[in-house]
């Protein structure tokens, strides 16, 4: 992997930062020969909005389909490293990546340091301790002490737990150095993010460490990281009116690989109005979940369609055709219908996702940080003026509004007794209602933590390999080819049974969709 690593590093070092030059012959008169903090930091942040939001590396439309948010079209060839589980060394990849961009990360904290500016260098581990808790939290044990050694060919493995602990500490000291330095250096327009604005930086500094702590509720030591957990309370939260987005000028153009927004290049449509993605369909579960909820939500997350004439095959309903629903189907569903139309009538990513091809790219929401304050005030980890019923509501009138709802809407919503309490379950319930889209990777990782929400369904198909909804996906192909001694010394990998060190030790129980509930009817 060093091999490997150090190489994209260098091709990234030339593609968003500058020429760095890394061998004589290669140097490029056309490109400038230094960097700058300024451009390191732009083409990083791109970068690190795209991977979550289904671009580079293929984003993690994958855990979508698994965790009961999307399914895939039966209208188009199956897909069975989705439908079936059959996850390799070479599929569901975002290793690489993840590794390119700390690599670019690592490269910004040595130009900010030279530069004499501390506020980049503090963004830089902000952002690093993001990226690395993906690759943690996709792969458990990953090279981390040595991956950036340039001595060292074949780096050793680290424990995802040691990297959790050490990235906290970074955590801790980003968010010191800015309350000690405040705007001495601060970004201006080159941080995408948030402008410059350094409580910004540390509200997401500091709402990330929250994610980290929190994500280890099921370990032993739980209780012993809330000393840790409060001591930094005063740097504040991402909230409504500051979550974390970028957007470095997005716009609806095909040119250079799309230069739309992430999400928008992902599963919205080309500047032609071609979609990008015939795939993605609404999952019956989500569907179902959030009709049971009476949420209105549901037409947001989901495009409505026209319910159409029943075929043959298809059992007849009491939705008049042409009535516009929200129409879906389970992972893996195979309609035997002979009628096209009703196969085609399936919704689609929804416009309160898809709000325009120049829409802000989501990193971390307002949502999620209210609901998990909400959950470490309920488990008596974090201290706060709110309590945590408070900042429940705050998170469903947060996920409102980022869908264009009201706030009028949201409270009705959650006055209804399903809802109303802030228990484990509503919370973590709600999270991933709030995730749907943007947030498909913590939806997953949130499931794997706790079980909720419950029943999510393995896929339809018969041939689907295992008895449970995969746990991780696999190490890449190019450690077994550069680093295989040390990726042989992890063991061997199942997806079903090879768990990230944080999730549940006992299995999640997982229905399989009934053979009458495969057939394309009535959607709600």
């Amino acid at each position: 992997m060093k091999r490997k690593v150090l190489f994209i590093a260098a091709l990234a070092a030339i593609g968003l930062s500058g020429c760095k030059k890394f061998l004589d012959q290669t140097a490029n008169p056309n490109l400038p020969s230094v960097s700058t903090p300024q451009l390191a930091l732009t083409g990083a942040e791109k970068i690190l909005a795209d991977i979550p939001n289904g671009v580079s590396g293929g984003g993690y439309t994958n855990y979508g389909y698994w965790d009961g948010t999307w399914a895939t079209s039966s209208g188009y060839i199956i897909q069975p490293a989705i439908t079936d589980y059959n996850i390799t060394t070479s599929n569901f990849q975002v290793w690489s990546d993840l590794y390119l961009n700390i690599s670019n990360l690592k490269n910004l904290e040595t130009l900010a340091a030279a530069a004499g500016a501390p506020d980049y260098q503090s963004i830089a581990q902000i952002l690093e301790a993001y990226d690395w808790q993906q690759l943690v939290d996709n792969y458990n044990d990953c090279p981390y002490s040595q991956a950036f050694n340039p001595k060292i060919l074949f780096p050793a493995y680290d424990k995802g737990a040691t990297i959790y602990a050490d990235q906290i500490a970074a955590l801790d000291a980003a968010i010191a150095a800015i309350t000690k330095n405040g705007s001495s250096s601060a970004p201006a327009g080159d941080d995408i993010i948030f402008g410059g604005n350094m409580a910004g930086w540390l509200a997401f500094a500091n709402t990330l460490k929250l994610r980290y702590i929190m994500r280890q509720s099921n370990l032993s030591n739980f209780a012993s990281l809330k000393t840790e957990l409060n001591s930094t309370a005063s740097a504040g939260y991402l909230n409504s009116t500051l979550d974390a987005e970028a957007n470095p000028g997005y716009t609806l153009n095909d040119a250079y690989g799309g230069q739309e927004s992430p999400f928008w290049h992902a599963y919205g449509y080309t500047q032609n109005d071609n979609p990008e993605n015939n795939l993605v369909r609404a999952n019956k579960y989500s569907i179902y979940l959030l009709h049971g909820l009476n949420d209105p939500r549901l037409p947001l997350f989901y495009l409505p369609v026209a319910e159409p004439t029943p075929g043959p095959d298809d059992t007849p309903g009491s939705i008049p055709p042409g009535t516009m629903v929200v129409r879906g189907l389970y992972l893996g569903d195979i309609s035997t219908s002979a009628d096209t139309n009703v196969e085609q009538s399936l919704s689609t990513v929804g416009p309160g996702l898809l709000k325009s091809a120049s829409m802000n790219a989501v990193i971390f929401s307002a949502a999620e940080s209210y609901f998990l304050q909400a959950e470490a005030v309920s488990d008596g980890m974090l201290t706060s003026s709110s309590t945590a019923l408070t900042l429940y509501q705050a998170g469903i009138t947060a996920s409102f509004e980022s869908l264009g709802l009201t706030d009028a809407q949201a409270a009705s919503y959650y006055a209804q007794p399903s809802v109303a309490t802030a228990t484990e379950q509503n919370i973590i319930t709600q999270k991933y209602i709030a995730l749907n889209g943007y947030g498909v990777f913590e939806q997953y990782n949130e499931y794997r933590r706790t079980g909720y929400p419950t029943a999510i369904p393995r896929s339809a198909d018969e041939a689907t390999l295992g008895t449970v909804l995969p746990t991780r996906i696999l190490y890449p192909e190019v450690e077994y080819d550069t680093n295989l001694s040390n990726v042989n010394a992890e063991g061997t990998i199942d997806q079903f049974t090879s768990k990230i060190f944080w999730a549940l030790t006992t299995p999640i129980a997982t229905p399989t969709p009934s053979p009458a509930a495969h057939r394309l009817g009535n959607r709600k």
